[in-house]
């Protein structure tokens, strides 16, 4: 062979080889931020998506939604579901290769039910948690709660000894000016390390090499930017400058399934998009009425039901991809949805009760609501200010990007709104959350209702909501979910809009699991 065809084939094998090792970097872009790295500071989807590539649960979720061992490989249940026993994992490091063990689990339990925490119904107030050994806790309860393992996947386990160190033994409220260290600085035992962190710009992920468990993914680094405008975010999307964009805004769906380049990823999801009252405060804060609450009037409540026409916010602002709803969770989730129905829209019955109620000319009122956390949410807030019109209310909409929503209108901000759109993803997948955190009352001291902002509350619905929690007969369970449903709907206490659609906007050459709770987990991406 000839100098020159050697020469000719070692830059060959060089491109080959060079090409096979090259990183493998995904891109993804949401129209929200990643704003804090404390994965107790905020109980939204998306977050919990970002925490999740790096923190986990003592059980996980899997692509079937089903709940199966995380940092606890098994778990036993004693006394009538009062006692459990957590076997936690061997060998398992944090990415500062110190090691896991049940201190981890019992200084994270804590953490948890601090004030500032946003993930206080997680874990039982009253939940005591015992060391046996260095990967065997005993956790007892006052009573049986069968669904305890379904709300712990998301409640992530945070390093004892790395937090105290760095001044983070307390969590992080959203409301926070000053950012702590571990809302800018993570430490986890997941299957990606953050290796910096650009809060409103960019987080670089990269994979942790000493992960205990099975790699699924072939990435080599994610890159997360938020890009909150819709335009721009699709034609990243479309120029290749991104492989992952989530949502794809609905007018743009056929667009991108017409490019050679990308297509959407598309299916029913599990949230519940609704509305809400303050039905707490003696005058509202944003309200021309002095001196009362309109809200706290069942026949305001009820007008406001009446005066939203959820058919035309699917057809016009949703374009047929919502499904209306009459209930405050997603018909998937509680076989009993098929007994409910919406309420007739009826603007001139809704102005005869807000007459009957003393508003003949109707009112004035603030609303809150996020312009870049549900799809077409601040196109829906505008919508139902057009509808409120109709009927003599005046609606001073504020839209604005979820990190300042979430830091006014949740408990760390004080509860600040007098009329709220929000959306909700039971975390269990089961009706007890939505009526223990969106419908529960308001009790100082416990996590009851925790994200009911509005404060709505009857005290028949928490006494059947804890009857729910312990009842392990399927039937009898049923029949108390479906009356607790119906007490909510005689008080009107909130306004159900619809179950939004996923659309997610992925490279052709990405492979993702799309699951119907909206979670983006990289860590069973394959891009090719």
């Amino acid at each position: 062979m000839s100098i020159k065809r050697i020469g000719l084939a070692a830059i060959a094998a060089f491109a080959l080889s060079s090409v096979s090792a090259q990183a493998v970097t995904l891109r993804y872009a949401n129209q929200g931020d990643l704003k804090s790295l404390d994965p107790y500071t905020l109980n939204e989807t998306t977050t919990l998506a970002h925490h999740g590539h790096v923190y986990e649960g003592l059980t996980s979720r899997g692509r079937d939604l089903k709940i199966g061992p995380g940092l606890a490989e098994s778990w036993e249940i004693l006394e009538g579901g009062k006692r459990w026993i957590f076997k936690l994992r061997k060998n398992v490091k944090w990415h500062n290769g110190d090691a896991f063990t049940a201190d981890d689990v019992i200084f994270s339990a804590d953490r948890v039910r601090m004030p500032g925490s946003n993930f206080n119904t997680r874990v039982p107030k009253d939940a005591k948690f015992t060391k046996i050994d260095d990967h065997t806790i005993e956790v007892t309860l006052a009573s049986p709660n069968p669904i305890m393992t379904a709300q712990w996947d998301t409640w992530y386990i945070v390093p004892k000894k790395w937090s105290e160190a760095n001044n983070s033994a307390a969590p992080t409220p959203a409301s926070a000016t000053t950012p702590s260290y571990i809302a800018l600085n993570s430490n986890g035992t997941g299957p990606f390390k953050i290796e910096s962190h650009q809060p409103g710009v960019k987080t670089v992920f990269k994979p942790n090499p000493n992960y205990w468990g099975k790699k699924e993914h072939n990435l080599d680094e994610i890159v997360f930017t938020p890009i909150p405008n819709d335009a721009t975010r699709v034609a990243a999307l479309l120029s290749g400058e991104v492989d992952v964009i989530e949502p794809v805004p609905i007018q743009d769906i056929a667009r991108v399934n017409a490019s050679d380049k990308a297509k959407v990823l598309a299916g029913p999801e599990l949230r519940t998009i609704f509305l809400g009252f303050d039905q707490v405060r003696d005058e509202l804060l944003e309200s021309n009425v002095k001196g009362k609450n309109p809200f706290k009037d069942l026949k305001v409540r009820q007008a406001f039901n009446m005066a939203i026409d959820k058919e035309t916010i699917k057809a016009r602002v949703m374009r047929g991809l919502s499904t209306p709803s009459a209930l405050m969770i997603a018909p998937e989730l509680f076989s009993g949805s098929k007994d409910f129905k919406n309420p007739k829209f009826d603007p001139e019955a809704a102005k005869k009760l807000l007459a009957e109620a003393g508003y003949p000319n109707g009112f004035e009122t603030g609303m809150d609501c996020p312009n870049d956390r549900y799809v077409n949410d601040g196109q829906i807030c505008q919508a139902i200010v057009g509808m409120l019109a109709r009927i003599g209310v005046k609606v001073n909409l504020n839209a604005q990007p979820k990190a300042q929503y979430f830091a006014k209108v949740l408990k760390p901000g004080g509860y600040k709104t007098s009329f709220y759109l929000l959306g909700w993803t039971p975390g269990t997948l089961d009706s007890h959350n939505v009526l223990y955190d969106i419908l529960g009352c308001r009790v100082e001291g416990t996590p009851r209702g925790e994200s009911n902002l509005g404060g709505y509350c009857n005290k028949k619905l928490d006494e059947l909501t804890d009857k729910i929690l312990v009842e392990a007969d399927a039937t009898k369970r049923d029949a108390m979910i479906k009356e607790a449903f119906t007490i909510a709907i005689a008080d009107a206490g909130y306004v159900p809009l619809h179950q939004q659609a996923l659309a997610w906007g992925i490279a052709k050459n990405v492979e993702l699991v799309q699951r119907a709770d909206n979670q983006v987990l990289l860590y069973w991406a394959k891009k090719q």
